[in-house]
């Protein structure tokens, strides 16, 4: 998910958010982005069902492609690889900065008189340099499991909440466009074809 809308200007390392998450798997390779269109991109991902070495790796090249990107979370899909796995590094309604790894993400959002819907812009950095309003519940919580197989718990309000929704539909094969009013939709993509010079095939590698 991409954090450079004109509404939603926070850096995942800006210096003013207080910083209390363990860090994320660094020393990564910087990947290209893959786009929307892409199969990979829309298609329920395979499931971890190993905690080794490669998944380690794989997490490594996400976190250092999501930050190269200037991105608040990258699902495996969004550098083409077809496994179950987010990483993010968000900060959440009281700007408190929050990382996490999520493997075999499972959403639970509420519903009934405490469903409330938070209609900012989104973005993703599979479709860079677009924005547009998507309607999201204000809160969410994700249930999974870490590097190490262990059960992880992350949740939120404001844009952590819409960063975990946005990259457990990744893992789930749903693009955000896809929630989007047709006529929403075609504005989406006019504006990434817009944009689409600054943003290259091969970015952000």
């Amino acid at each position: 998910m991409s954090d450079v809308s004109p509404i939603s200007r926070i850096s995942s390392s800006s210096s003013g958010t207080p910083d209390t998450s363990p860090a994320l798997p660094s020393g990564g390779t910087v990947w290209p982005m893959t786009r929307w269109g892409d199969p990979v991109m829309h298609r329920m991902q395979e499931p971890i069902t190993e905690f080794d070495a490669a998944l380690h790796e794989l997490v490594a090249d996400m976190v250092a492609s999501m930050y190269a990107a200037d991105g608040v979370g990258l699902a495996a899909c969004q550098i083409g690889v077809d496994r179950s796995v987010f990483v993010f590094d968000c900060p959440d309604e009281h700007a408190v900065r929050r990382r996490g790894v999520v493997c075999n993400p499972t959403l639970w959002l509420p519903t009934g008189k405490d469903r409330e819907l938070d209609d900012d812009e989104e973005g993703c950095l599979s479709l860079p340099g677009a924005f547009v309003p998507c309607a999201r519940p204000t809160y969410a919580r994700v249930e999974g499991q870490g590097l190490d197989g262990s059960p992880v718990r992350f949740e939120g309000r404001g844009l952590l909440a819409r960063c975990l929704q946005h990259e457990t539909d990744h893992c789930h094969g749903t693009v955000f466009g896809d929630r989007l009013n047709r006529r929403t939709r075609k504005r989406l993509f006019k504006l990434a074809a817009a944009a689409a010079e600054d943003f290259p095939e091969n970015w952000p590698a």
